[in-house]
């Protein structure tokens, strides 16, 4: 026992020190020395372009307000003003991001003065109808399912304009096989349900009635979309311009609005289903129907500068270098001015930027291409870099890596007596090597402590899943993060700049342009290579 026990402990210290060996022993392999360009990261610059992003007069840069969008434009300056070009198929440095959140507000409808209940004889999709006010209607068309289609239209020869019409979902078949299709195979025209409301709006429908056979079970099964008031990406739908008002109703309902039609309604929906050919009847009726909505709107920018790498093949290649702009904003006459948070970050992507560009100027790189790219919305829940995860200006597949800046400025007070450190968090989740080539870039030009507490997969605060890196890990995409802890500061009026330690960022700066110079400018772009946990696959 005791020799196997001596056998085990050799082999556990072989393994430590071949790690270390490992660790010690990886080459950096990137051409050219990133040194003169480094040392144009520089304290003074970063002092001054921070005095401006954590300004009173930006407002604390909240998404959606004046100040965000006067911040966007000092940066987008700053880049014209460093030579950094724009991305050519975007709005100057700006990838315009929109976030929308619609419910309804007032949604009511009584036939002949009977009231009935939303989300129970009846629902309509908030973000596919236009607001509008109480309508009274006293004319409804049948008009079969609303299809216009060269094998079956319900609209040929018709005029419905300004008109509500009543019609089924899904589409005639007889025997099982789709007049439309030749098949027992449905079209579009039952499984999209905008194809019916913009061939109403089209047609110049005012209202679109449409029967749900299904109706109980829809809206279990839709309950949760219907009520979500979450913001979603985009702008919206532009239902003015798109589809007609719409709402599904039971096929109670639907008896209510036929009333003493139903024997001639019955025999028109029979020849439908019988011969393939279109019926359409009037009914006389008298509906209330109101369709007030409540939208809640979230618009911003994110900004972009882009070096275009040196090397014919590998600048198709993209290394992200990304920080967010955005802060907490106003409360009251209080501004929150988010100079750590992220004024820092913000401020050092814009001095790495400036690197790259005075490298390229040089003739020597970088051989990939860098996107240098300021989020905004990572405040109200990653937003911006979730837009441009979803929105890609480059192929995310053709993306090596985003190195992330998020607070840099400060010295957590485990480090009150050394500030010569940073947290480093997200490097290993998904590539050893990005790893690997931080901790070697430190060790050859920074000699930093890297302090990976807040990567372990057990941290309590989770911060591998709350800065804009996680946008692109979730791609799978390797991704870092540079952070210097929080501070009693954090999300307070007094983050102001006279307590950010500029000789620190000027140091971790430089690490973070270093350790990006090499994911630039080696020969072999760094591979996935890591499965386990929760690492953001």
């Amino acid at each position: 026992m005791a020799k196997i026990t001596q056998l085990l402990c050799f082999c556990f210290i072989w393994a430590i020190s071949l790690n270390a060996q490992n660790a010690t022993d990886f080459q950096l392999t990137a051409p050219n020395d990133p040194v003169p360009f480094a040392e144009t990261i520089t304290q003074e610059d970063m002092r001054t372009i921070l005095t401006v992003l954590s300004a009173d007069d930006m407002e604390g840069r909240e998404t959606g307000t004046p100040g965000n969008a006067k911040a966007a434009e000092y940066i987008a300056s700053q880049l014209a003003n460093k030579g950094i070009p724009k991305v050519e198929k975007l709005d100057g440095y700006f990838q315009n991001i929109a976030f929308t959140a619609e419910l309804w507000e007032d949604i009511d409808l009584k036939i002949s003065g009977k009231p009935f209940r939303h989300l129970w004889d009846f629902y309509a999709f908030a973000n596919l109808n236009t607001n509008r006010s109480a309508q009274n209607i006293n004319e409804v068309v049948f008009l079969g399912y609303g299809i216009d289609n060269a094998n079956y239209s319900d609209y040929k020869g018709k005029n419905v304009k300004g008109k509500t019409i009543l019609i089924y979902d899904g589409e005639p078949k007889k025997n099982g096989v789709s007049y439309i299709t030749k098949s027992k195979t449905v079209s579009d025209w039952t499984t999209d349900r905008k194809k019916k409301l913009a061939t109403a709006y089209k047609n110049g429908v005012a209202t679109v009635l449409i029967v749900d056979g299904n109706l109980k079970q829809n809206l279990g099964d839709l309950r949760g979309q219907l009520l979500d008031g979450r913001m979603k990406m985009g702008a919206g739908e532009k239902t003015n311009e798109l589809y007609a008002n719409s709402i599904y109703i039971s096929s109670e309902v639907a008896k209510e609005i036929i009333g003493n039609k139903s024997k001639k309604f019955i025999k028109a929906r029979k020849k439908i289903e019988k011969k393939g050919k279109a019926r359409s009847l009037t009914l006389p009726t008298s509906i209330a129907l109101t369709q007030a909505k409540k939208v809640n709107q979230l618009l911003g920018n994110n900004v972009i500068g882009f070096i275009e790498g040196t090397d014919p093949e590998l600048k198709k290649e993209i290394v992200v270098v990304s920080a967010h702009y955005d802060h907490i904003g106003k409360r009251g006459n209080a501004i929150y001015n988010g100079a750590d948070d992220n004024g820092s970050g913000s401020t050092t992507v814009l001095e790495i930027a400036e690197a790259f560009a005075k490298a390229k100027a040089a003739g020597v790189g970088p051989r990939r291409s860098v996107m240098t790219i300021w989020v905004t919305g990572e405040e109200k829940g990653l937003l911006g870099s979730e837009y441009y995860s979803e929105f890609p200006v480059f192929p995310l597949e053709n993306t090596v890596v985003d190195v992330n800046v998020d607070m840099i400025g400060r010295v957590h007070k485990k480090y009150a007596d050394n500030p010569n450190y940073i947290y480093v968090i997200g490097a290993d989740r998904l590539s050893t090597e990005l790893h690997q080539i931080n901790e070697a870039t430190n060790k050859k030009y920074s000699d930093l402590i890297l302090d990976y507490t807040y990567n372990e997969e057990s941290d309590p605060n989770r911060f591998y899943y709350r800065s804009d890196h996680y946008n692109f890990a979730k791609k799978g995409i390797p991704a870092i993060f540079y952070f210097n802890g929080t501070h009693a500061d954090y999300h307070r009026t007094s983050d102001t700049i006279e307590k950010i330690n500029f000789e620190k960022m000027e140091k971790i700066g430089r690490l973070i342009f270093h350790t990006a110079w090499e994911l630039a400018n080696r020969d072999k772009r760094i591979e996935v290579d890591v499965v386990s946990g929760e690492s953001g696959r």
